[in-house]
């Protein structure tokens, strides 16, 4: 039988990315996020929140640590983990978490435009659209599936 396990997020930070190292080095952001869902209709809409700690591993982790913080938003994909250990008053203790694979900042409204130029913005970088003036640019056009050679 198939498994499929995959998470996509958008919702604001709830605190900042703590940044911490494994013992081999490897780079960990664990932050919290919440999203929000509105229900009900006319006057009696509810708006609910859901909270979600998040994990991010390697340059994920860094870049995360480095540009985002409390209140701002986020798109994150990845996949949902669950945790057990024992705590320190010795109860065991467990939940689940999104573990990151890909982490998008959002633009904070008025202040950054919709494209993706600064590193801040987005950990997948995108190429410039045409230019104002109509120009092309040098990048080639996206694949489309029948041009996939296999």
């Amino acid at each position: 039988m198939a498994s499929f396990n995959k998470v996509i997020l958008l919702g604001n930070l709830t605190r900042d990315p703590e940044l911490r190292y494994t013992p081999n080095g490897t780079p960990v952001a664990t932050f919290g996020m919440a999203t929000n869902r509105r229900s009900g209709q006319g006057n009696e809409r509810k708006e609910e929140v859901c909270f979600v700690d998040i994990v991010g591993f390697g340059r994920e982790a860094e870049t995360a640590s480095e540009y985002l913080s409390k209140g701002r938003q986020a798109l994150i994909e990845g996949r949902l983990q669950w945790r057990s250990w024992e705590g320190q008053d010795g109860q065991k203790r467990s939940k689940h978490e999104v573990i990151a694979e890909r982490i998008q900042f959002m633009p904070r409204g008025r202040e950054e435009s919709t494209e993706r130029t600064s590193p801040g913005q987005s950990m997948e970088r995108t190429p410039p659209g045409p230019s104002r003036t109509g120009e092309e640019t040098d990048f080639a056009p996206p694949l489309e599936d029948d041009d996939i050679p296999f």
